[in-house]
C-alpha cells in the first residue's frame, strides 16, 4: 500500500515529507479515539488508555524497528515509497559553486544509523510526551492554586504522596528518606514545568527552520534528527522496491534455516514466524484500514439518528 504525492527525481517533495511526518500523530489520535469508544462497552480497555503513551510507544517501536530493518525507512516513510540513505560528501571545489546535489553520494544505512533512527522516531517522542503531561499537570496545579489558594497539599502532590506511600511499603524506608524523596520528585516536576516551554519552543523553532530551508531547497535534511544522523530521505524507484522484496524473502529464508530442535519444534517455530511475518506485513495497511472502517461505522449511526430525529419530531 503506497501513497504517491507527486514530484520528480529522487528528492521527495515537501508535501511528501510533511505527510510522512504527520502520519504517526494522526494514527495515534485515531487509535486513541477508537479505544475510547470501545471502552464504553468494554471497561477493561480503560487500562490501556491509562497507559496510552507506553502502549503507543511499544506499538510504534515494533513497527518502526521492523520497517527500518526490512525497508531502510520509517513506518510512515515506507507507506509513501520513501527510503533513507546515508550521506557521503565528497570534497570538491566545484561542488561549492555548482549544483547542490554535486559532491553528495548516497549509500545504505549502517546498523547504528538504523538503531538511532528508531530512537529518534520512538524514544524521544515518548519522553517528549511524558514531559508534556507533567507540564500540563503542573500548569493545572498552578492555576488551581491561583484560583483557590495553595492548600496544605497541591493537586499533583497527592499523586506523589501516594507513590511515596507505596515505596514505603515496599522498601520500608524511614520517614526522613520518604520526605526527601517526595521533595526531590516535587522539585523535579517544578523544574520540568519551568523548562519545558523553552525546550518545546526551541524544538518547534528548529523544526520550522529546517522545514522552511527544505521547502526552499537550501538543504537536503528535513529535520534536525536527520541532520545529526547524516541521512537523506529519497524516493524509492521501482527496482529498489523489487530488490527490497527479494531481500526480505532471503532474510526470512535464512531465519527459517537457523531454526534448531526436533521436527515438531521446527514446525511450531515456523508457524509462529509465519504468523509474525503476516502481522508485520499487513500491520501498515491493517491499522489504517481498520481505523478508517471503525470511524465509518461509528459515524453511520450518528447520521441515521440525525436523519430520523426531524421525522420523529414532525410525526409527534
Amino acid at each position: 500500500m503506497l501513497f504517491q504525492v507527486g514530484g520528480q527525481g529522487t528528492r521527495p517533495t515537501f508535501f511528501e515529507m510533511a505527510a510522512a511526518q504527520q502520519l504517526p500523530a494522526s494514527l495515534r489520535a485515531a487509535i486513541t479515539y477508537s479505544l475510547g469508544v470501545m471502552a464504553l462497552r468494554r471497561p477493561i480497555l480503560h487500562k490501556v488508555l491509562d497507559y496510552e503513551d507506553e502502549f503507543f510507544a511499544l506499538l510504534m517501536l515494533v513497527l518502526e524497528a521492523h520497517s527500518m530493518r526490512t525497508t531502510d525507512a520509517s513506518f510512515s516513510e515506507s507507506l509513501y515509497g520513501l527510503r533513507r540513505r546515508a550521506v557521503k560528501t565528497r570534497l570538491k571545489k566545484d561542488a561549492l559553486h555548482g549544483n547542490t546535489t554535486d559532491g553528495i553520494q548516497h549509500s545504505g544505512l549502517e546498523k547504528h544509523q538504523k538503531v538511532l533512527s528508531v530512537v529518534f522516531l520512538v524514544v524521544l517522542p515518548y519522553f517528549k510526551s511524558k514531559l508534556h503531561s507533567i507540564y500540563t499537570r503542573e500548569r493545572e496545579a498552578a492555576l488551581q492554586a491561583r484560583l483557590w489558594g495553595s492548600g496544605d497539599e497541591r493537586f499533583d502532590d497527592a499523586d506523589v504522596v501516594d507513590i511515596a506511600g507505596s515505596l514505603v511499603d515496599q522498601t520500608r524506608s524511614s520517614d526522613a528518606e520518604l520526605y526527601s524523596r517526595v521533595r526531590i520528585l516535587i522539585q523535579i516536576k517544578k523544574a520540568i514545568g519551568a523548562c519545558y516551554p523553552w525546550i518545546h519552543a526551541g524544538h518547534e523553532g528548529l523544526a520550522f527552520a529546517y522545514q522552511l530551508l527544505y521547502l526552499l531547497d537550501a538543504t537536503g535534511f528535513y529535520s534536525l534528527g536527520l541532520h545529526i544522523l547524516g541521512i537523506h530521505v529519497c524516493r524509492a524507484t521501482g527496482q529498489e522496491l523489487m530488490d527490497a522484496s527479494s531481500r526480505i524473502s532471503r532474510m526470512r529464508s535464512r531465519e527459517r534455516e537457523r531454526l534448531r530442535g526436533p521436527p515438531w519444534l521446527k514446525k511450531l517455530q515456523g508457524a509462529l514466524l509465519t504468523c509474525m511475518y503476516a502481522v508485520l506485513d499487513y500491520a501498515q495497511t491493517g491499522l489504517i484500514a481498520s481505523v478508517f472502517i471503525f470511524k465509518v461505522k461509528t459515524q453511520i449511526p450518528i447520521s441515521c439518528t440525525q436523519m430520523t430525529s426531524p421525522r420523529a419530531a414532525f410525526q409527534s
